[in-house]
């Protein structure tokens, strides 16, 4: 959890005096609305009804469906959150503030932006059911950052995706819908490797399996070329491309 500055401390204690909610209430909303990017939120807080969502523009919902107070309540304070993350600097600094931002979405002093640099800025970002997601219309991906720490990226190929479903499922997966519906996120082309973990040996005097990207020619410019697709596609700088090519070359 990020450390608020004093500026943060006092907004937070500003707020918990005038909704009438205890400032831990509010500083769970606030981590959900940072979590959200600014723009909607997934939270769970006695004080809040339990369980319940929030989106800037749309619809709050809070687990004492039928208490419209509390639903006015979490509506208003989640707003004013949303509104102080993109304005004000609430947290002490973990590391340089990134360039940019858009209207609407978090501070970027308050956001260490967690997908690949090459792909722009997302047209949305949020998180459900332990999972980050950002969505990169322009260059038709979408990078998920999972609960394991791990970010993939995928091609979304013709959907415009719409909005990400809050139904719920289980830990760690992602329903978004598009012009085709609803759809998961392992339904898309998975374009960033996934890294691989090494495979345990059971005998220490057998040699471990070879591996794909060992010393077969084949299997190395088959490597090559899927690099070489992601520096196209803007997945790897540079540097990062050159650096993975000569280590491949190496092994020829």
């Amino acid at each position: 959890m990020r450390r608020l500055n004093g500026q943060g401390e006092q907004a937070i204690a500003d707020l918990a005096r005038r909704y009438g909610v205890s400032a831990d209430a509010v500083r769970a909303l606030l981590d959900a609305v940072l979590l959200g990017g600014g723009t909607q939120a997934q939270f769970s807080h006695p004080e809040l009804g339990g369980s319940g969502q929030w989106m800037a523009g749309g619809m709050t919902m809070v687990g004492d469906m039928f208490n419209h107070g509390l639903q006015a309540t979490v509506s208003g304070l989640a707003t004013e959150l949303s509104s102080l993350l993109s304005s004000t600097h609430l947290y002490a600094p973990a590391s340089p503030p990134a360039a940019g931002g858009q209207p609407g979405a978090a501070h970027p002093a308050n956001l260490n932006n967690w997908w690949p640099g090459g792909l722009g800025q997302p047209s949305s970002t949020g998180s459900q059911n332990e999972s980050r997601y950002a969505v990169f219309p322009a260059a038709r991906r979408l990078a998920v950052r999972g609960g394991d720490g791990e970010v993939r990226v995928y091609d979304t190929l013709d959907h415009r995706i719409a909005g990400v479903q809050q139904q719920g499922g289980p830990r760690g997966t992602l329903s978004f819908s598009s012009q085709h519906g609803t759809f998961t996120v392992e339904s898309l082309p998975l374009v960033t490797p996934v890294p691989q973990r090494p495979h345990p040996v059971a005998n220490p005097s057998e040699p471990a399996p070879a591996s794909a990207g060992g010393t077969d020619p084949e299997a190395i410019l088959a490597a090559i070329e899927k690099v070489s697709d992601l520096h196209r596609r803007g997945i790897l700088s540079d540097d990062e491309f050159t650096a993975k090519k000569a280590e491949l070359l190496a092994r020829l």
